[in-house]
């Protein structure tokens, strides 16, 4: 299947919900559509990055600063783009988290996203927003703005044994949305040996490594199980709305 035909109609315009697991702490985190409790919940950030991008690394270690804010869900994304241009006699340098499926992420979320456009380093806050990934004001305000429109849903995880989960959605809303389990690695230092950043070593945090489609969610409250049973210290996942 075409990578921008699966993810077509899967990236709303709407605020996302979601709650962030780390194993063996699961921390619970959730989105509710009371008007008086909505801001307490998490914003979802997405950082769209490369190894191969030699502006990418303080967007990175930004992020890595907002993996530790509570109120925050924040996801990095590798794409694929940077992967085959040659940088001089640096050559060239294939990240080694890149995906064709986050690169198609991106292009999505461009083509829905007023004046949007794809780049890196790129930051998409809360699904309707973005902003420069290394620009601290700019996403700052835009975590703020989402913070105020924080009112799509309520997730939350109640866990049966160390691998059966189960996601609690809860609230409203007028059309059928996807449920997805997004997998990441939480910490990682490369040392990068061509390309751009020939000769650094950067750390990434929270690197997606595979999203996938638990269910549809009607809008209506609703429960769905998952099992995580390969997952490792080194690994966190992310329920999202």
């Amino acid at each position: 299947m075409d990578s921008r035909a699966f993810w077509k109609g899967r990236i709303m315009k709407s605020t996302l919900a979601a709650v962030i697991l780390s194993f063996g702490a699961i921390v619970t985190l959730a989105h509710n559509v009371n008007a008086e409790t909505a801001k307490d919940g998490p914003i979802v950030v997405e950082l769209f990055t490369s190894q191969g991008c030699y502006s990418c690394p303080p967007a990175e270690a930004y992020l890595g600063e907002l993996s530790k804010n509570p109120q925050v869900v924040a996801l990095e994304f590798h794409v694929d783009y940077w992967d085959e241009l040659v940088y001089g006699s640096a050559g060239k340098w294939k990240d080694v988290f890149s995906q064709p499926e986050f690169t198609a992420r991106q292009k999505i979320y461009a083509g829905n996203l007023p004046k949007g456009q794809a780049y890196t380093p790129q930051i998409v806050v809360g699904g309707t927003d973005f902003a420069v990934g290394s620009d601290r004001r700019a996403v700052r305000k835009l975590i703020a703005k989402a913070k105020e429109n924080n009112s799509l849903a309520g997730v939350s995880v109640l866990r049966h044994s160390q691998t059966e989960l189960t996601a609690k959605i809860t609230g409203t809303s007028e059309r059928a949305i996807s449920v997805w389990l997004v997998r990441f690695l939480k910490n990682v230092t490369t040392r990068v040996r061509s390309g751009e950043n020939k000769g650094k070593k950067l750390t990434s945090h929270n690197i997606v490594t595979k999203i996938k489609r638990l269910s549809a969610w009607s809008g209506k409250s609703a429960e769905f199980k998952f099992e995580a049973n390969d997952m490792t210290s080194a690994e966190g996942c992310a329920v999202l709305v």
